[in-house]
């Protein structure tokens, strides 16, 4: 079994295992393809050529719908690996170079979201255009308070003894 991306047949497919539609993989493929010659010195089809083993994702678009997929159905790296006819480190390497690529394919056209910023200012600037910021804080971990009271306050309710 090894999914392709040519055996998909509508936009609904499409959405469904990459999140994006025919046309958009059609606009992103030859610019993630020239991101990868870019990155790497050379297309991927000569990289192979010079590997002694025969892989799995031939063309960039391969690649790219490799790492689309990945990406929308969160499977891990051994049930990637199967769905697309491969050993589960492979998959894992496969992503994360074709995480790298993409990257670099969509920096330049100032579509990648802003992950960190150096300090409160800069923060600032980034959503000063917006009105509100919604920060999905439930799960963050605080140390644990002395105080017996802190302690009843900070407690999940999460957590049941078992006997």
């Amino acid at each position: 079994m090894s999914a392709q991306y040519q055996s998909l047949k509508n936009n609904r497919q499409w959405r469904a295992t990459t999140g994006i539609s025919q046309k958009q993989f059609e606009i992103l493929s030859p610019l993630f393809a020239a991101s990868y010659e870019r990155l790497f010195g050379k297309s991927l089809q000569s990289r192979q050529n010079d590997s002694v083993t025969d892989a799995r994702l031939k063309t960039p678009e391969d690649l790219l719908f490799f790492l689309l997929f990945s990406l929308k159905n969160g499977l891990t790296c051994d049930s990637l690996g199967f769905v697309f006819g491969m050993d589960g480190s492979n998959a894992k390497r496969n992503q994360e170079t074709a995480l790298r690529v993409l990257r670099a394919a969509l920096q330049p056209l100032g579509v990648m979201p802003k992950r960190e910023f150096k300090d409160v200012k800069e923060f600032e600037e980034c959503f000063k255009a917006h009105k509100a910021l919604i920060i999905d804080g439930t799960e963050q971990r605080i140390q644990r308070p002395e105080n017996q009271q802190v302690q009843k306050l900070c407690y999940s309710g999460k957590k049941n003894a078992t006997r």
